[in-house]
C-alpha cells in the first residue's frame, strides 16, 4: 500500500472540493485556504464546522439586532457590507471542513452528523434574518409567507445532502453554461450574497424572500413529480 503524500499547498484541498454553483465554487477556493491552514496549525475538520456555526449565527443575530437602530435613522450599510464577508467567510468554512476531512483522511460519521446540524442551523438563521427584516420593513407581507419560505428553504440543504450520497438525484445534470446560470439561483453563496446586498435597501427583503421561497417551491415540487414518474414507469 502506498503511502498517502501530505498537501502541500491549498490547491491539494481545493481538488477535494465537491462540486457546487458557480458562486459557491468562489466559495471553495477560499475554503481551500481555510483548509490548508487548519492543516498546517493541526486543527480537524469539526473545529472548522464550529467556527462555520459561530460566525453564520453571530452574524443573522446582529442583523436581526440591528433592526431596531436602522429603524431609528441608523445606516445599514455596514451591517450589509458585513453580513456579506461573514456569511460567505462562515461558507468557506463549511466548504472547508470537508475538504479537510477527505484530504486529511480525518473524516467520521459523527463529524458528518455535524457538519449537516451546522449547516441546518446556520441555514435556519439566515432565514431568521431575512424573515425578520421583511416583517419590519414590509408589513403587508403575509405572515404565512415567512412561514412558507422558511420551510421551503430547507428543501435546498436536503436536496444537497441526497446528491451527497447519490449523484444521479441532480434533475439536471448539464455543466453547460446557460443551465449552470439558471442554476445559480439556487446556489447558497449567490443566496447568501442576494440576501445581504437586499439589507442596503430593506425594504426589498420582501421580494427577494418571495423570489426564493418561490423558486424553492417549484424546485420542491418538480423533483417530487420527476422522481415519482420514475417509480411509475
Amino acid at each position: 500500500m502506498s503511502e498517502q503524500r501530505p498537501p502541500r499547498r491549498p490547491a491539494d484541498f481545493l481538488a477535494a472540493h465537491r462540486g457546487g454553483g458557480l458562486a459557491t465554487l468562489l466559495d471553495q477556493r477560499g475554503g481551500a485556504l481555510f483548509a490548508y491552514a487548519a492543516w498546517r496549525t493541526g486543527l480537524k475538520p469539526t473545529h472548522l464546522t464550529l467556527l462555520n456555526l459561530v460566525l453564520g449565527l453571530g452574524t443573522s443575530a446582529t442583523v436581526i439586532a440591528y433592526i431596531p437602530a436602522a429603524q431609528d435613522g441608523a445606516p445599514w450599510w455596514p451591517v450589509a457590507l458585513g453580513a456579506l464577508v461573514l456569511w460567505h467567510t462562515a461558507y468557506m468554512l463549511d466548504c472547508a471542513d470537508g475538504q479537510l476531512a477527505r484530504v486529511t483522511r480525518t473524516g467520521s460519521d459523527a463529524g458528518a452528523r455535524v457538519d449537516i446540524l451546522a449547516d441546518v442551523a446556520v441555514q435556519v438563521s439566515v432565514v431568521a434574518a431575512v424573515v425578520a427584516v421583511t416583517s419590519a420593513y414590509a408589513p403587508w407581507v403575509p405572515a404565512w409567507c415567512g412561514g412558507a419560505y422558511a420551510a421551503v428553504n430547507m428543501t435546498n440543504l436536503v436536496t444537497s445532502v441526497m446528491a451527497k450520497e447519490d449523484a444521479s438525484v441532480s434533475m439536471v445534470k448539464s455543466t453547460n453554461i446557460i443551465v449552470r446560470l439558471i442554476k445559480l439561483v439556487r446556489d447558497y453563496g449567490f443566496v447568501i450574497a442576494a440576501v445581504a446586498l437586499a439589507l442596503l435597501r430593506p425594504e426589498l427583503m420582501a421580494f427577494v424572500m418571495l423570489f426564493f421561497g418561490t423558486v424553492n417551491a417549484l424546485f420542491l415540487l418538480a423533483s417530487i413529480a420527476v422522481n415519482a414518474r420514475a417509480t411509475l414507469r
